[in-house]
């Protein structure tokens, strides 16, 4: 009878997330059974990962949409920009000759962060009568000049740049890249040509657009030839190589509107008609660079063979449809998949003799370079911020008055700054990142340690308690299967149970340096 009797004793506090766990476990199993039912041997390793890890970040998504409101915008944000729609989260090498050329002393390590550098061209020109010192026309040169001391660090203050030259950073930029890595000897470019071509590529990207602008290619293009640089990478690339990634860089958003592929599609615009809904802008971006290479005087590759044509062209697009951003999984698990089987030179270079492992590590560089904002010193961060926000704000102002239903992260009414800033970070910015810094190891170090004070920064700002479980390890082995939500762990505590319990060897966070016996497979955390 009630009120009669001893009270039911209180159910075991570990018991219920113990019964989620297992049948997450099991969940886990019966889908590694459905890979190996249907396992074809031609079918790639990155490919297999690439499912692996849109389900597990499908799983974190889900569990962030039902936190809160804002927690589903950002959710909603993350998986239908950085996943295919096909997967929809749930949501209540150089040859001989190069190889033996004398290379240059690698930079040290602290380089990447504030080192020293090549000197820029003397004032009086650049080996062509009328070219200015530094590709524009200012009457600020000697600022100008001192902002281009750090052309070689990570970290340049492009805005202050683009202020010195009058906004043209672009032009700036590119010319000062081409100058510090000789390509204009090397390729027998005339400087005027590369000016002219590099200031009519500049005149295509739209002023009004507040985010994907010239200042955000210049930014891409300088921050694609320091991870050129870098130790681990030295003399692995062929100057063709560079020069395209290089060139990839500078055309990867021209001529953009402002507005997202799905805008574009969901609109029935003319780009989407002609590109047949199909990475719209990045093919847009290709064929705007390509065309105006036509344009008189801007042949920039006019002295390339018909065979260094054609494969600058290929390397080119490659890269820049690497840009989209749906296909960023997919990127990640190709670079996933090369850490956990590269190969190093005593010197602890990376060997990449084949094409394809360095054209994967190329696209997957631009394809950082143009996530780096968050890795940036903040003030430089906080900017970008306020930018990408006002253009999503745009194009949200643009769905309402249509009609249309505001995209994620686009209505200015509702959306969170702070928060979507820290679930990029923490969903997309951080593992691509971590992977790249095992990729290249340890020359990144410095950039992972400010992306996450950045992120630490936003973290701040709204006050929100930590996350049920550390998002950060979604991609690597140590978290295939989340661990209880009550109480939350330490990410620490994660990495040292899971390496007594399976006998890994884990470096860093998990998201790369693993190093165990069974392959590529068990290293990214599959548990087959």
């Amino acid at each position: 009878k009630e009120g009669s009797g001893p009270l039911p004793p209180h159910p075991h506090p570990h018991r219920e997330t113990s019964q989620q766990l297992a049948r997450e476990t099991l969940e886990e199993l019966d889908w590694c059974l459905e890979q190996l039912e249907n396992l074809q041997t031609h079918r790639a390793v990155s490919e297999m990962a690439s499912n692996k890890f849109k389900r597990m970040l499908n799983r974190e998504l889900t569990h962030l949409s039902e936190m809160s409101r804002s927690g589903n915008q950002v959710s909603e944000y993350i998986s239908s920009t950085f996943l295919d729609k096909q997967h929809e989260v749930e949501i209540p090498a150089p040859g001989p000759k190069e190889r033996d050329k004398k290379r240059r002393p690698p930079p040290p390590l602290g380089q990447l962060r504030g080192g020293g550098g090549k000197q820029l061209p003397p004032p009086g020109g650049a080996g062509g009568c009328g070219v200015p010192r530094f590709g524009v026309s200012t009457d600020r040169e000697e600022l100008l000049g001192k902002e281009l001391e750090s052309i070689n660090k990570w970290g340049l203050n492009i805005f202050r740049v683009a202020e010195f030259s009058n906004n043209h950073s672009l032009s700036c930029i590119m010319f000062s890249v081409f100058q510090e890595r000789d390509l204009l000897r090397t390729f027998r470019m005339a400087p005027q040509t590369l000016l002219t071509f590099v200031r009519t590529l500049e005149s295509r990207y739209r002023p009004h657009v507040a985010y994907h602008n010239s200042l955000h290619a210049a930014d891409v293009v300088q921050s694609t030839h320091v991870l050129l640089a870098t130790p681990a990478l030295d003399a692995v690339f062929t100057d063709l190589e560079i020069l395209a990634a290089l060139f990839a860089a500078a055309i990867h958003d021209v001529d953009h509107p402002g507005v997202s592929n799905q805008f574009l599609i969901n609109t029935n615009s003319e780009l989407a008609l002609l590109y047949n809904d199909e990475s719209v802008l990045e093919n847009h971006h290709l064929a705007v660079g390509f065309q105006l290479l036509q344009e008189e005087n801007c042949d920039i590759f006019q002295s390339l063979s018909r065979r260094q044509r054609q494969s600058l062209r290929k390397m080119v697009i490659d890269m820049v449809l690497a840009t989209d951003m749906s296909k960023h999984m997919s990127l990640l698990a190709d670079l996933k998949t090369m850490v956990e089987t590269k190969k190093v030179t005593s010197s602890g270079v990376l060997l990449l003799d084949h094409y394809t492992d360095r054209i994967q590590v190329l696209r997957n560089m631009v394809h950082c370079a143009d996530l780096s904002n968050p890795t940036k010193p903040l003030e430089l961060y906080r900017q970008w911020t306020e930018r990408i926000m006002e253009e999503f704000f745009r194009q949200g102002d643009r769905e309402r008055e249509r009609g249309m239903e505001i995209s994620p992260m686009c209505d200015k009414h509702t959306a969170s700054v702070e928060k979507s800033q820290v679930g990029f970070i923490d969903y997309i910015v951080h593992p691509l990142w971590e992977t790249w810094a095992d990729l290249v190891h340890p020359d990144a170090q410095d950039i992972l340690e400010t992306l996450e004070e950045n992120r630490d920064w936003y973290h701040s700002r709204y006050g929100g308690a930590p996350p049920p479980f550390p998002p950060l390890h979604y991609m690597g082995g140590v978290c295939a299967h989340p661990p209880p939500r009550v109480p939350p762990p330490s990410p620490s505590s994660i990495i040292s149970s899971n390496k007594e319990e399976k006998g890994l060897s884990v470096g860093g966070s998990g998201l790369g340096g693993g190093e165990w016996d069974g392959g590529a497979i068990e290293g990214m955390g599959w548990g087959l």
